[in-house]
């Protein structure tokens, strides 16, 4: 008889061999930057990524790599990077989970040895002058089942993700001040982030103010639209240890996807890949919401980050709308959440956007908006309409140490 299938939430050890860690990280210019294309931001921000590490491109054995609606980012980077002999190479998508994956497949490669040196990346751009931001992400079409979507004025994500948010505001009384608490408390942050898009200071009046796109989501409810590229190196610690920049340990991770996109079914709204993804990733790493520290979380709306902080656990469900609202977020809040200002007032890279900063806030060079305490740093990304989910367990200490 074969073995059963092991529990996804079984807390389980790092695979045998050595253990991963992010040892550069790339970023270009990111927002309004014209007359590049995807694969370009992506081929600079690699470049960036292993300067970062005190590496050269020769040294690399591994690229995964990912796009955004822009496309344009496949295995032709490695040609235009002139890698050759890569022991690693694939082109992922999972939408705004990918990031999460990529590291986590990486980490396995070099946990098994199975390649040493892996680049991840992603870029988009999708911004194009004289346009609108909203066009970027227009309809491309749509046939079948979404047509009749379409018909019934469920034309995009925004109105699918607007559905899930209802449902929850009827279920569990969350209400419109609760959503743009996390608006406010995301600005706050991004004041002190000099890649932010949105750095004004901003007010709840103001939030209410900002118009309508489909409740009950404002404009101030959306993520940004943004071109440009992030990309991350991962290693061994052991070789870590050599290389210019402090590394960041990878402790555990955790996937989710519950394959229930247009479907109807009880959990809608209600309840995310992040309530499997999490705790997995927790439990690999032998700790708890309890022990973390900072929290960077794939916000595409206000309400994406209310969800996932209940999935996670970090308040009982349902109660997400008085948990943000009750001083938990920004600078002064009793959670460090999404410390960069996000993807609704920083910048727009899918999962590489928590991603990015829970680097930075690990390695103690967030600048102005440094988290004191950031030995444990938690990171999501989501995928779909709630329907892919990924989770890292990262720290500035080697496993056992954290």
């Amino acid at each position: 008889m074969g073995e059963a299938a092991a529990d996804p939430l079984t807390p389980r050890t790092m695979p045998r061999g050595r253990t991963p860690a992010i040892v550069g990280l790339g970023m270009t210019e990111m927002g309004k930057v014209y007359d590049r294309t995807a694969a370009e931001f992506a081929a600079d921000a690699v470049r960036l990524a292993v300067a970062d590490a005190g590496l050269s491109l020769e040294d690399v054995d591994g690229l995964l790599t990912s796009a955004g609606v822009g496309g344009g980012v496949g295995l032709g980077l490695a040609r235009d990077l002139g890698l050759r002999d890569l022991a690693v190479l694939s082109e992922m998508q999972s939408y705004g989970s990918t990031a999460g994956q990529m590291v986590q497949y990486a980490s396995l490669a070099v946990a098994s040895g199975m390649a040493g040196t892996i680049a991840c990346v992603f870029a988009d751009a999708p911004l194009r002058q004289g346009t609108s931001t909203g066009a970027a992400y227009g309809s491309r079409g749509a046939v079948g089942w979404r047509g009749v979507l379409g018909a019934s004025g469920i034309a995009d994500t925004t109105s699918m993700y607007a559905l899930a948010a209802r449902r929850h505001m009827d279920t569990y009384g969350t209400t419109q001040d609760q959503l743009g608490h996390i608006a406010v408390g995301q600005r706050a942050w991004a004041g002190m982030n000099p890649r932010a898009q949105f750095r004004d200071p901003l007010t709840l009046e103001q939030y209410h103010a900002s118009r309508w796109i489909t409740e009950p989501f404002h404009l101030l409810d959306c993520c940004l639209v943004s071109n440009g590229g992030i990309a991350v190196v991962v290693t061994s610690a052991e070789r870590a240890g050599s290389l210019a920049r402090p590394p960041v340990h990878v402790h555990g991770w955790g996937q989710a996807h519950p394959g229930r996109s247009l479907l109807r079914h009880e959990n809608f709204g209600l309840v995310s890949g992040a309530a499997r993804s999490g705790p997995a990733a927790l439990a690999m790493a032998g700790l708890s919401v309890s022990d973390v520290d900072v929290v960077e979380l794939y916000d595409c709306y206000t309400f994406t980050v209310l969800i996932t902080l209940e999935d996670y656990g970090f308040c009982p469900k349902g109660e997400g709308g008085r948990f943000v609202a009750d001083g938990t977020l920004g600078p002064d809040g009793k959670l460090k959440v999404n410390t960069g200002g996000g993807q609704l007032s920083s910048y727009y890279l899918w999962g590489m956007t928590p991603l990015s900063e829970a680097v930075l806030q690990a390695r103690g060079e967030a600048g102005e908006r440094q988290v004191a305490d950031h030995d444990v740093v938690l990171v999501s990304g989501n995928g779909g309409v709630l329907d892919h989910h990924s989770t890292l367990v990262l720290s500035p200490h080697a496993p056992g140490r954290a």
